[in-house]
């Protein structure tokens, strides 16, 4: 055998024939890479394709693409990924779903009592608003109340169910059951941080549940649940 010539060292066929794919950029933005596992750039691509004869294009192969090409991994995936909430997205979602729920509860409960005022403070500054008061929140009610003219201590209405539905109909999808049940807890904490609930706090934390996508039996349980100390 001569020098070179082993298994690992044979020469190689040039390649006659194959295919290249020349991407142009279609858009960009920030998504959340599955394969990076955080949030990056990307660039939206859309790609031709040609028939290659000893590395020179000769005849076009069709098109294809879309495809999202990550700025940092440089891998490409499906256009569905774009789906996928960013982590500072969701985070935002998350922190002002929350903030809305403890307001609405807060409404329902119509006293704003001060260990519901702190409960409710406490629950929305572990969701991101560092800088909660529950003096803030008290305001933030009675001036929810004077603008909508909702009166206090009654079931949820058309206008605050709205709110609750459009803060936390795009979130569901993006939680698991666990993180559902769990702003369904938070609030239900809030509701009994002065007593025992109210049929208008009921109401609210039903429209919660609904909003989350959590059946009506999963609702009572959690509803029960909550009242049993950890």
């Amino acid at each position: 055998m001569l020098p070179g010539r082993g298994r690992t060292g044979a020469a190689r066929p040039a390649r006659l024939l194959g295919t290249r794919t020349a991407w142009t950029t279609v858009g960009d933005g920030e998504f959340f890479c599955p394969g990076c596992g955080g949030d990056r750039n990307y660039q939206r691509l859309t790609g031709r394709r040609r028939l290659v004869l000893l590395g020179v294009p000769v005849l076009p192969r069709g098109d294809t693409g879309p495809v999202v090409e990550c700025a940092a991994c440089q891998r490409h995936f499906g256009t569905d990924v774009l789906d996928h909430l960013t982590t500072t997205r969701f985070s935002a979602m998350l922190r002002d779903a929350v903030h809305t729920v403890a307001l609405a509860v807060l409404a329902a409960g119509g006293t704003c009592s001060r260990t519901s005022l702190e409960t409710a403070a406490a629950t929305v500054r572990a969701a991101g608003f560092d800088d909660c008061t529950e003096d803030q929140l008290e305001a933030l009610v009675e001036a929810l109340a004077q603008d909508t003219g909702r009166v206090y201590d009654r079931p949820c209405g058309a206008g605050l169910a709205i709110e609750l539905h459009e803060a936390l109909d795009p979130l569901a999808p993006h939680l698991a059951p666990a993180g559902r049940e769990s702003i369904l807890l938070q609030a239900a904490r809030i509701a009994l941080a002065d007593g025992p609930y109210t049929p208008a706090e009921r109401d609210v934390l039903t429209t919660v549940g609904t909003a989350l996508t959590i059946c009506a039996d999963d609702v009572t349980r959690l509803l029960v649940a909550a009242r049993t100390p950890s």
